[in-house]
Parts: structure tokens; C-alpha cells; sequence
């Protein structure tokens, strides 16, 4: 069976981090559980090191989400990784297990969940932003394949769908019941909170514009490429000859007489 590691980014999540470990903890077939503190000012690393079984891995500079989660695959040899928000209330081991299980089954090469039931703000932003959500398992060489990794922070999602939609992936999504992160409003009160999430939406938007430009980059360069651009003339003249040639036998096709 294949072995499956779950990848936890934290920032200052000392509070909420314990209870999603222990429902990492009993997760079915996981070999390994995962934290990577993102240079957190808080306790975080203390918190999940309370938990037995629990790998962490300190940062000393924060490096964003992209980045934390990239420190966590390199940490680990398991061939499908799985990430969870650090800051998920309601979180229950089926529910990772949901996430998992669809690859251990090779019915996918990623699987995402997204919430129902739980905080209405929660439903809400998932229900009109699906391919954001953090919590998803993997193929290993899927998030491999991901470029600039490291530099998108909280972007990473965007740049996950992105890749997986190029590559043509089968992605599956399942339902997390009951399940809900907490927002940066309660984290750090009404304006830090606000400027989190101005500063992750900014994060957001600059992943997906990135994004963007490489593939315009990319097609530029096919469009300049001397090779295919002299193919696509050759098969334009043959289309062209084609169609002549089928015109001018429909046309004697007409001046044969006809039989009475």
C-alpha cells in the first residue's frame, strides 16, 4: 500500500493546532503526521510536539504556505501527500480518511474537500471558491510539478488547481461535514484580521496572475517557434488545395449531362 504523510503548515496556531492532530491521528493508512511551524511567534511548535507521533518541523522565517508545505514534502519519501488547515474546528479522522482514501483507490491523482454544515461563512466561501480550499490529497509528483512553489505563500491552492487543470489530473471533491476554519477575524481581531486577509486575497490574485502570464508566455513562444509555425502554413495550404480540389468536382459534376 502506498504510504500517505499529512502535511500541516502553521502560523501562530498554538491554540487550535491539537485538535487537528488528533484527528490526524486517527486517520486510517497515514505513515506519517507532519507539522511545519512557518515561524510562528507563538507557541505553535510547542503545542503539536505535546502530540505523540508527531513530526515537527521549525522555520526558522516565515516563508508563506507555498513554501511551508514544500518544506513538509521534502521532508518526507511517502508517495501521496495530503495537507490540512492547522486552524480547522470540527475536524474528524473520517473526514481526512474521505480525503485519502480516493487515491489509495486510484480513483484520482487529487482529491479536495470542501465544508458543509459547519460555520455559515465557511459554506459560503466554499461554495463559491471551491478550488481553494486547503484541505486535498495528492499524487507526490503532482505537487512536484507545481512551479515556483515556494513563492506564492497563500496562493498555493490557486497554483495546485492550476497545475493539476494543465496536466489534465483526475481530481475528485468530496464533502467535510460539519467542518470549518477559523477566520482571521477571530484570530487577530477585526483590523489585523482585515489586513490578513486583504494581504492573503492580494496573495491569492498575484498566484493566479502569475499564472496567467506563463501561459500567454507559453503560447507566445509556440506561436514564435519557426518549426511549428512553417507546419500549421503546410497544413493550411493542404486544406486550401482540398477544398479547391472538391469545389472544382462538384462544379464538372454539374456540367455532366444529365440522363432523361
Amino acid at each position: 500500500m502506498k504510504q500517505i504523510a499529512i502535511i500541516i503548515p502553521a502560523f501562530n496556531e498554538a491554540e487550535r493546532i491539537a485538535t487537528v492532530l488528533r484527528a490526524a491521528k486517527g486517520a486510517s493508512h497515514i505513515s506519517e503526521i507532519i507539522v511545519v511551524n512557518d515561524g510562528s511567534s507563538d507557541n505553535t511548535s510547542e503545542a503539536a510536539k505535546k502530540i505523540s507521533g508527531v513530526k515537527v518541523i521549525d522555520l526558522v522565517k516565515n516563508v508563506g504556505k507555498g513554501g511551508a508545505m514544500a518544506a513538509g514534502v521534502a521532508s518526507t519519501s511517502a508517495q501521496i501527500v495530503a495537507f490540512i488547515d492547522a486552524d480547522l474546528g470540527g475536524l474528524k479522522a473520517e473526514h481526512i480518511d474521505s480525503i485519502t482514501q480516493p487515491l489509495l483507490n486510484d480513483e484520482c491523482d487529487m482529491c479536495f474537500g470542501v465544508f458543509r454544515g459547519g460555520k455559515i461563512r465557511s459554506n459560503a466561501a466554499m461554495a463559491v471558491t471551491p478550488w481553494l480550499s486547503g484541505q486535498r490529497a495528492m499524487k507526490r509528483e503532482l505537487f512536484e510539478a507545481i512551479p515556483y512553489i515556494g513563492e506564492v505563500r497563500f496562493g498555493v491552492e490557486a497554483a495546485i488547481t492550476d497545475t493539476a487543470r494543465k496536466r489534465k489530473a483526475r481530481v475528485k471533491r468530496v464533502i467535510l461535514r460539519g467542518v470549518s476554519n477559523c477566520y482571521k477575524e477571530e484570530k487577530y481581531g477585526l483590523v489585523k484580521g482585515i489586513q490578513a486577509r486583504t494581504k492573503m486575497y492580494r496573495e491569492i490574485r498575484e498566484a493566479m496572475v502569475r499564472s496567467r502570464k506563463k501561459n500567454r508566455s507559453q503560447r507566445a513562444k509556440f506561436l514564435k517557434n519557426g518549426d511549428t509555425a512553417a507546419k500549421i502554413r503546410e497544413l493550411r495550404e493542404k486544406v486550401k488545395k482540398h477544398t479547391a480540389h472538391r469545389r472544382n468536382d462538384d462544379l464538372d459534376k454539374r456540367d455532366q449531362p444529365r440522363d432523361r
